[in-house]
């Protein structure tokens, strides 16, 4: 179960900050990602399964986006993780900044592909404006695009996951019993 809600929640941040940082770089605009405002469709599929019932424009700066994520959802169910499956503060600090890391990367690899170095850039100063944030300073080092987190989201206890791209470690450590039945 802790597996499930780390990865789920790295998920959630991922499509979070994709809207809020793909918004912010080519716009210069977001939308309010108001927790009354957002809907989930549970049979639905990426991206028809998240909406806006109402779509109001906000300003597209690091503060402003850091609200409407971190403050608006991130935060909020990092505590519900934490009280339910013990997730640790800092498992859920790296998953927020590996998927923040992972937005503007892809963001970034989309912009060139586009001739839209403007939207590159902005994307990259973005999220390493957003990566000194207090709630998510120190989870990793972004070198460019690339992101080495300084946690591990537990993916490598799904048998057969291994480590991610940006894992702290580079090959899956070894499980004790007690470690496996978390």
């Amino acid at each position: 179960m802790r597996v499930a809600a780390s990865v789920t929640h790295q998920g959630l941040a991922a499509r979070l900050w994709s809207v809020a940082l793909g918004c912010a770089a080519l716009h210069g605009a977001i939308p309010d990602l108001d927790a009354g405002l957002l809907r989930w469709d549970a049979d639905g599929s990426a991206p028809d399964d998240l909406w806006l019932t109402d779509v109001r424009p906000l300003p597209g700066d690091a503060p402003t986006v850091a609200d409407a994520v971190l403050h608006g959802h991130l935060v909020p169910l990092a505590t519900a993780l934490r009280a339910h499956y013990r997730l640790a503060p800092g498992l859920l600090r790296g998953n927020a900044a590996s998927a923040l890391a992972g937005a503007a990367r892809e963001l970034d690899r989309w912009a060139h592909r586009h001739g839209r170095t403007d939207v590159a850039a902005r994307a990259r100063s973005l999220a390493a404006e957003l990566l000194a944030h207090p709630l998510l300073d120190g989870a990793g080092t972004l070198t460019g695009t690339a992101f080495r987190r300084r946690s591990c989201c537990l993916y490598y206890r799904v048998p057969g996951g291994g480590v991610c791209g940006d894992c702290c470690f580079t090959r899956p450590p070894r499980s004790s019993p007690r470690a496996s039945s978390g």
